[in-house]
């Protein structure tokens, strides 16, 4: 099979002829269609995300079903499925209670830890793949239905962790990327007001038809005196996609009485808050990591029903896997991306 292979941090992809994969007992092969391509994974080809090389990344696919292990009954050959980001062990408490992203015995990410999406076959367990709904395009839409499984879920979680209420404030930190322009489409199908915070503001124009009230530049504004007037003294939830310093103490800032602020890693940078600040408004700092498969599942039916549409912006064969990742790199790629890998057709 044709592979996109990296084979040290920071090299550029080499695309070569590897060995297809055979199914575990325990495993399915999937053939790949397509797969999107965002700052996650951007992060292991520049090397600030450490994995063990050769590796080939990618987990957001569109697939069908190749062959399954001697183990496997739900699943079968020509089923159209997608894959779940997570490796886990599907015993622990956490996997038992639908808290997946909680696993004691996580086993590392798709891409990572295993070999991914950016080849024309996937092997994984087959638990992580999940099969696709009736309704949804996957063979016309490909690139739109494989990025659900990360671009929309994780979105969907955020909703479920901060407990956005319809006429609630929201402002999107780093709301130009491929899981703010989703997360501004997720907090307006929940009837929330939001605000886009995104430092390039040749991206608000997306953020503001993705369903933005507002846009907000750090750079050219004080984001918190702003974030405090649209909100009529302050919001209700602020989700920080891009997670420094500067964003996190923003966001805290900005908080009403009743105030949530999501982090979902970015920088990762530590923050200082009021610990009296917090008392007085009853402020809630939580973290919230990927999605549970259910999850993912919520938000494959969510756009099978058409209530939500994916935006893939940019889309190459793989070939040109190596420029789209260096726009990625540079924060030039408004939504999603994706690397088309195979025909839908069998």
């Amino acid at each position: 099979m044709k592979a996109l292979v990296l084979h040290e941090a920071g090299a550029p992809f080499s695309l070569e002829e590897v060995p297809d994969p055979a199914p575990g007992p325990d495993d399915a092969v999937a053939r790949v269609i397509a797969c999107g391509a965002g700052l996650t994974i951007q992060h292991v080809k520049a090397g600030r995300t450490e994995v063990g090389f050769p590796r080939i990344i990618g987990h957001e696919i569109t697939g069908v079903i190749e062959a399954v292990g001697r183990n496997v009954t739900d699943l079968a050959p020509g089923d159209p499925v997608t894959a779940y980001f997570y490796l886990t062990c599907g015993r622990c408490r956490w996997c038992r209670i639908g808290r997946e992203t909680l696993c004691t015995n996580f086993g590392g990410y798709v891409g990572r830890a295993c070999d991914g999406g950016y080849a024309e076959l996937i092997r994984l367990p087959a638990r992580n793949f999940i099969p696709l709904p009736p309704g949804l395009d996957w063979q016309g839409s490909p690139a739109e239905i494989g990025v659900i499984t990360d671009a929309v879920a994780t979105p969907v979680k955020v909703l479920r962790r901060a407990g956005v209420a319809a006429g609630e404030t929201v402002a999107v930190f780093g709301a130009g990327g491929g899981l703010g322009i989703h997360m501004i489409m997720l907090a307006r199908w929940a009837h929330a007001r939001v605000i886009a915070v995104e430092i390039d503001s040749g991206k608000h124009d997306a953020c503001r038809r993705a369903g933005a009230e507002h846009c907000v530049n750090p750079h050219e504004t004080d984001a918190v005196e702003a974030l405090r007037d649209l909100g009529g003294g302050g919001i209700e939830v602020a989700v920080d996609f891009v997670s420094s310093r500067e964003t996190l103490e923003a966001g805290v800032r900005a908080l009403g009485r009743g105030g949530r602020l999501v982090t979902l890693g970015g920088a990762s940078q530590a923050f200082e808050a009021q610990a009296s600040e917090m008392l007085e408004k009853e402020l809630v700092l939580m973290g919230s990591r990927y999605a549970t498969r259910q999850e993912v599942i919520d938000s494959l039916d969510l756009c099978a029903r058409g209530e939500i549409r994916p935006l893939v912006t940019e889309t190459v064969v793989m070939d040109g896997a190596e420029a789209l990742h260096a726009r990625i790199e540079e924060g030039k790629v408004t939504g999603r991306a994706a690397v088309m890998i195979g025909d839908a057709a069998p």
